[in-house]
């Protein structure tokens, strides 16, 4: 981001720019051409003169989210566009600890959504799905009701978690862990229904297997599966230290 009379002229290239066509903003991660650079977000309204966008997104899973790759070739935006930055010196974090518990629970909320879809799918399908030599819907096997008992559980799990920490009830330190719980249990929600439908929920013609796909991609986001865990272990030894 380059500071001129007129505002900031921004070029650059965003890989896995999520809901890039459907978008009118871009809030676009930069750093100025200060001596001691500004970092981090600029708005860029998406209709600017230097913006286009290369289909790039090919993904497995999640591919409605059109992640393509956004590029700004010398993009004018006015000067208070440089919404969040702060010098590179002394950086600032982008979200405060109630900004990232929220983006955790909306993130997760996004894949427990995936989840209840495929739990819905698989229920609505036990009771369709009549073998001729049970003579009965599946829904009517033990076997089944406990993989549905087995879902709905932890889909009631993922509720509790995303509905406390909406509500406050949630320490602002606790958000990975929410995110790394809720994403879990929903990862394992949708792989416990394809179990169960074998086949069927494997077919290319299945919700299922999408569903499978997109809740998949839930691994992908920060942080990962590993820092949290290993942020969390790290904390503990650090407060028995200070004890």
């Amino acid at each position: 981001a380059v500071r001129t009379a007129d505002g900031w002229r921004i070029s650059g290239r965003k890989i896995y720019s999520t809901g890039s066509h459907g978008l009118s903003w871009f809030s676009v991660w930069a750093r100025s051409d200060d001596a001691d650079p500004l970092v981090g977000a600029w708005l860029v309204p998406k209709n600017s003169p230097g913006v286009s966008i290369i289909d790039t997104w090919d993904h497995l899973g999640m591919r409605a989210t059109c992640s393509h790759e956004v590029v700004l070739d010398n993009v004018l935006v006015p000067l208070d566009h440089a919404v969040s930055v702060s010098p590179w010196s002394a950086p600032q974090p982008e979200l405060d600890g109630e900004g990232f518990l929220w983006m955790s629970v909306l993130l997760s909320s996004v894949y427990d959504a995936v989840a209840q879809a495929a739990r819905d799918w698989l229920v609505n399908w036990l009771e369709q799905r009549k073998p001729s030599n049970l003579g009965a819907a599946l829904s009517s096997l033990p076997r089944f009701q406990e993989t549905v008992g087995h879902i709905d559980t932890l889909l009631f799990a993922n509720r509790s978690l995303l509905e406390a920490a909406a509500q406050g009830h949630t320490p602002a330190a606790n958000a990975a862990q929410l995110k790394y719980l809720v994403t879990g249990n929903a990862i394992r929600a949708v792989e416990l229904a394809i179990e169960a439908s074998g086949n069927p929920g494997l077919s290319r013609h299945s919700p299922l297997q999408r569903h499978y796909r997109d809740v998949l991609c839930s691994r992908v986001h920060t942080p990962q599966n590993d820092a949290v865990l290993q942020g969390v272990g790290k904390a503990v030894f650090a407060q028995r230290a200070q004890q």
